[in-house]
């Protein structure tokens, strides 16, 4: 029986900044082609570090991976450059709703694609996908991105990245700063990304709530190491989530029975 290769597979990684200071410790991560996978934690969990340390930006705030493997459809990400990587497929959606302010949506959005050589005619059709996705940005296509809403300047940063086609799209806390229904609104619209194109989606959430609604797989971390994995289905069941994650009690993952 053949074994299918994972899309992403994380084995084992530890990471530090500025040579001293552990911030993860033996993480493990598998993604699976077409799926979600959710990676759940509190603030200071270590689901930046991790994220960054998959797109390989960890050099870029004196931070390294000192042990384990990070491999991206057989690429080795931690010896491969950042932009090697987004042109091989993986693409990561920074924490903050990062856009040029000065620049308008729909220019913000040309900028995702540059790195393809694009034709004119390739660049308007896949500005046509993601106003399809995101109809809001066509009404604010010529606004300037820094005289948006969070929620426009969020779909913003997630269509630009969406612009340079990838296979692997991590995001960092898409939901941060945002009301309710422009967060059910942005994960709905991944959902059907994942759904309708086969986009694969690591999500670092601490809305967990919502992130296991629409995730497939989930791993939670807690100072910097992955205590627990599974389907988002069975995570939403378990106290232990429910308690400590959830808002319904008072004891942690990993400490509850089984």
């Amino acid at each position: 029986m053949s074994i299918t290769r994972p899309l992403l597979q994380v084995d084992g990684v530890e990471a530090v900044y500025n040579r001293s200071i552990v911030a993860l410790h033996g993480v493990d991560l598998r993604l699976e082609a077409g799926k979600i996978l959710a990676l759940l934690g509190a603030n200071g969990a270590g689901k930046s570090t991790t994220l960054k340390a998959v797109s390989n930006l960890l050099p870029a705030e004196r931070g390294q991976v000192t042990s384990g493997r990070i491999v991206f459809d057989g690429l080795d990400a931690v010896q491969t450059r950042t932009s090697d990587l987004v042109r091989s497929g993986l693409v990561q959606v920074l924490e903050g709703r990062h856009c040029f302010r000065s620049l308008s949506i729909e220019e913000n959005l040309i900028c995702g694609g540059l790195g393809r050589s694009s034709s004119r005619g390739e660049v308007n059709a896949d500005l046509e996908r993601i106003y399809g996705y995101f109809p809001r940005l066509r009404e604010k296509r010529k606004t300037h991105a820094g005289l948006t809403s969070g929620g426009e300047q969020q779909m913003t940063a997630i269509g630009r990245a969406l612009m340079s086609r990838p296979r692997l799209l991590v995001l960092d806390e898409p939901s941060m700063g945002l009301a309710p229904l422009v967060v059910e609104n942005i994960f709905s619209t991944l959902k059907r990304l994942n759904r309708e194109e086969g986009l694969s989606i690591l999500v670092a959430e601490q809305n967990s709530t919502v992130a296991l609604r629409y995730a497939d797989e989930a791993t939670v971390l807690e100072n910097g190491r992955a205590v627990l994995s599974g389907s988002a289905v069975e995570l939403r069941e378990r106290d232990d989530i429910k308690a400590f994650y959830l808002g319904q009690g008072a004891r942690a993952p990993g400490r509850a029975a089984a």
